[in-house]
């Protein structure tokens, strides 16, 4: 799947990093998903042929 832009993508895979943040909440860990993303956008980057599952394993395993 292909996104136009950045913002589509992050649209696209807002509820995942909602999960994330609400499982970290959970765990008393307060992070944003924007922070997510911003830490997580740098190796995506660095990465050809990216899957949206790819994207979205990366963000439900996303620790600190």
């Amino acid at each position: 799947m292909e996104f136009r832009n950045i913002n589509e993508l992050y649209r696209r895979v807002l509820p995942a990093l909602t999960t994330r943040v609400n499982e970290l909440k959970i765990q008393n860990i307060n992070i944003s998903e924007q922070e997510i993303w911003d830490y997580l956008l740098p190796k995506w980057k660095l990465t050809t042929n990216l899957s949206l599952d790819e994207i979205v394993n990366d963000i439900l395993n996303f620790n600190l």
